[in-house]
C-alpha cells in the first residue's frame, strides 16, 4: 500500500521517498474472530510468496533434468522431492512397469509448471521423448557440443525408442558417437530406461535411404515411395517380414513416425507374386488392345476398299453390268 510522505511522517519523523515503514498493531485491540482472519490473510499472502517463488524458478528449468527422492505414491503418482518443492511424477508419466521405493533418486524431465488457483505443481517425467533426448545430451559430448544433432525422437515407453541422428563433421560417425565405445554410452541410457531398446538412425534426406534405416534392425532389399502421397512399399526377404513390422507393429509403427512416411511392407516372395499377376494383367491388356486395334484396322480396310470400288465404278461406267450380264455402252 502506498501513502503519501504527510501521512508517513505521522508513523515515522524520519520517513523520505520509497521507504517501507510499519506500525505496530495491538491485537488486544482486534477481537478473536478479526484475528484469525488477519492470520489466514497473512498465510495466504505468505503461500502465494512461496507459489510465486517456485513458479518463477522451476518455470526456467521446463524441459531440463532434473534430480530428487521418492517421498511416496498417491494415488499411483509419484511425489518427488527436487529441493525447494515436492513434484508429482503422474502415472501417464512413468515408464510402464517401473517402480521406485520411498527414497529412491530419480531422474526425470521437468515436464512443466502448473498454476492453479490452490498451488503450484511442478509435474515431472520420465515417458516423455524428451527425456531419452537430454540422456543422449549428457553421455554424449558430441551431442553437447553440437557436433551431433538428434534430428528426431519417437517411443514407446518401456518397449522402443527410435532416434535419428545427424553430424556436422564429416569425420565425426553419428550413430558411433552415440553407440560409444563396446556400446557403453548407449547402455547407459538403457539401464536408466530399465532395458528400453534404443534403435540409433542415420538420419539423411533421401526417403528411400531414411525409410530403410528408420526400420532397423531389420534388412531391407528395395524401398519404392510415392512422394505425393507421401507413402512408401518396403520389400523385405521373408525371413525379415516380422522383425520389420515389429510386435504388434510397432517396428513399422516408430519408423512411420520417424519419417513421416505411410510405410507398407511386403515379403520377397508376395511382391513377386503380386509383380507376376500385374505383368499378367498388363500382358492380357496390351493383347486385348492390339486385337481392338486390328480389328478396327480391318474394319478401315474394308471400307476403304468399299470406297475405293464405288469410284472405280462412278469413274468408268462401262464396266456397270447390265441385267443381261453385259456392259452397258458396248
Amino acid at each position: 500500500t502506498e501513502i503519501s510522505l504527510e501521512d508517513a511522517r505521522k508513523i515515522d519523523d524520519e520517513a523520505e521517498m520509497g521507504d517501507e515503514i510499519g506500525s505496530l498493531i495491538d491485537l488486544e485491540e482486534f477481537g478473536r474472530i478479526a484475528a484469525q482472519a488477519a492470520k489466514q490473510v497473512i498465510c495466504q499472502k505468505v503461500r502465494e510468496a512461496e507459489w510465486e517463488s517456485i513458479e518463477r524458478e522451476y518455470s526456467k528449468k521446463e524441459g531440463e533434468l532434473v534430480h530428487g527422492v521418492v517421498l511416496g505414491q498417491e494415488r499411483r503418482n509419484y511425489l518427488v522431492d527436487i529441493g525447494k518443492t515436492e513434484a508429482l511424477l503422474p502415472i501417464q508419466e512413468q515408464i510402464p512397469r517401473e517402480a521406485h521405493r520411498r527414497g529412491d533418486r530419480v531422474r526425470a524431465l521437468l515436464l512443466e509448471v502448473r498454476r492453479t488457483p490452490k498451488d503450484v505443481q511442478v509435474i515431472l517425467s520420465r515417458a516423455h521423448p524428451q527425456f531419452v533426448v537430454k540422456l543422449f545430451g549428457l553421455e554424449v559430448p558430441e551431442i553437447a557440443e553440437k557436433i551431433v544433432e538428434i534430428k528426431g525422437v519417437v517411443r514407446e515407453p518401456g518397449d522402443r525408442t527410435k532416434i535419428s541422428v545427424a553430424s556436422r563433421d564429416k569425420a565425426v560417425d553419428p550413430v558411433g558417437a552415440c553407440v560409444g565405445v563396446k556400446g557403453s554410452r548407449v547402455q547407459a541410457i538403457v539401464r536408466e530406461l530399465h532395458g528400453e531398446k534404443i534403435d540409433i538412425i542415420p538420419w539423411t534426406n533421401d526417403p528411400r535411404v531414411f525409410i530403410g534405416e528408420a526400420l532397423n534392425p531389420a534388412s531391407i532389399e528395395k524401398v519404392g515411395i510415392d512422394e505425393q502421397k507421401k507413402s512408401a512399399l518396403v520389400v523385405v526377404a521373408d525371413s525379415q517380414l516380422s522383425l520389420a513390422i515389429g510386435k504388434n507393429g510397432q517396428n513399422v509403427r516408430l519408423a512411420a513416425k520417424l519419417t513421416g512416411w505411410k510405410i507398407d511392407i511386403i515379403s520377397s516372395t508376395e511382391y513377386e507374386k503380386q509383380k507376376l499377376e500385374r505383368d499378367q494383367e498388363i500382358k492380357a491388356a496390351l493383347a486385348e488392345e492390339a486385337a481392338q486395334i486390328t480389328e478396327e484396322s480391318a474394319t478401315d480396310n474394308a471400307r476403304e476398299i468399299e470406297r475405293s470400288s464405288q469410284d472405280e465404278i462412278v469413274e468408268n461406267p462401262a464396266v456397270v453390268p447390265t441385267e443381261s450380264g453385259q456392259s452397258s455402252g458396248s
